[in-house]
């Protein structure tokens, strides 16, 4: 039987400590090997918090599987801002542009219930208007319903 530690770190900077040392040290692997795994596959996600599942079977030895960051988190990289607006539609955190939508749509394609990237950018938007994002200088809900009328199909290919 297998058993499965799920965890969220922050890219290539996990440590032995809590949450991951308390519940990997009972399972009977070495954690400084878990997590100098967990750091070299989580390295290209820095800055972010990744989801992150530890695998580890009778015989003590570990799988890692890495998640992708929350839609909110990639937006945030994007901007380069390290919060959100306090309150949305009032404050403006940053301008995200459609391409920047539709490749943390594709980034996010195996992870969303999205059927394919139009509905992906669509979930992508509204992500941006919690967030206190505007998307090409303009409200995300507009660019939503521009997409749903057809307006940037040549884009979202």
């Amino acid at each position: 039987m297998k058993s499965r530690v799920k965890v969220l770190v922050e890219g290539g900077k996990a440590s032995a400590g809590p949450p991951l040392g308390p519940a990997l040290g009972p399972l009977g692997v070495n954690v400084g090997q878990v997590v100098a795994k967990i750091n070299e596959k989580t390295a290209s996600f820095s800055g972010m918090k990744v989801p992150v599942t530890v695998v580890v079977d009778k015989n003590r030895q570990f799988e890692i599987e890495v998640g992708s960051p929350p839609v909110a988190a990639l937006i945030k990289k994007e901007l380069g801002v390290e919060k959100g607006a306090k309150t949305s539609g009032t404050e403006v955190v940053g301008n995200l542009s459609l391409a920047q939508a539709v490749n943390i749509a594709k980034l996010k394609s195996g992870g969303t219930f999205a059927k394919n990237v139009k509905t992906a950018v669509v979930e992508v938007l509204g992500t941006c208007v919690s967030l206190g994002a505007t998307v090409e200088g303009r409200d995300p809900r507009e660019v939503q319903r521009e997409i749903a009328e057809g307006k940037h199909d040549a884009e979202l290919k």
